[in-house]
C-alpha cells in the first residue's frame, strides 16, 4: 500500500514537471513568455479542468462535440433532476468575447458572482479560482477565435 502510494506522489511529481517543461517549451515558441503561459494556463484549466466545452459547444449529430465551433455557445445538455423555472436552455459563447468584461469575468470565476451580483444558476459551477488562473481563462477565452 505505502508504495502504490509512493508511486502515485513520483507519478504526479513527474507530470507536473513535464507540464512545466511543455508551458516553457510553448512559451519560448513565439508569443512573450508571460502571455503565452497564461493563455497555456487557461487552456489547460478550460479544457482539462472546468471542462466548458461541455457545455458552452455545440454538439455534432452524433453527439461528440463541435471543435470547429468551439465554445461558441449551445443548447445546455442537461436537464435538472427536478423541475427548475430558473434552468437555463441555453450556455453562452466565450470563444473571442466573453458575455462580460474582464473585471466582470474575473469576479465571475473567483467568487461564483455575475455582473448583476447574482450567484451563478446551476448547473454552472460556483468557481472559486485564484486570481491568477481567472486572468489566464480569460486570456484564453479572448485568444480562441469565434466562429458561429
Amino acid at each position: 500500500m505505502r508504495q502504490a502510494f509512493v508511486a502515485l506522489i513520483m507519478a504526479a511529481v513527474l507530470a507536473t514537471g513535464a507540464g512545466r517543461s511543455h508551458l516553457m517549451a510553448q512559451e519560448s515558441a513565439g508569443a512573450p513568455a508571460g502571455e503565452a503561459g497564461s493563455v497555456a494556463r487557461g487552456k489547460y484549466i478550460v479544457e482539462d479542468v472546468a471542462m466548458c466545452g461541455t457545455c458552452h459547444t455545440p454538439r455534432l449529430p452524433n453527439g461528440d462535440l463541435d471543435r470547429s465551433r468551439w465554445l461558441a455557445g449551445a443548447p445546455v445538455p442537461y436537464l435538472p433532476a427536478h423541475p427548475d423555472p430558473d434552468w437555463p436552455i441555453i450556455a453562452p459563447r466565450l470563444a473571442g468575447n466573453p458575455p462580460a468584461n474582464d473585471a466582470g469575468m474575473i469576479t465571475l470565476l473567483t467568487t461564483g458572482v455575475w455582473i448583476t451580483g447574482s450567484q451563478l444558476r446551476s448547473p454552472m459551477p460556483q468557481f472559486r479560482l485564484t486570481r491568477s488562473d481567472a486572468e489566464a481563462v480569460v486570456a484564453y477565452l479572448k485568444s480562441v477565435k469565434p466562429r458561429p
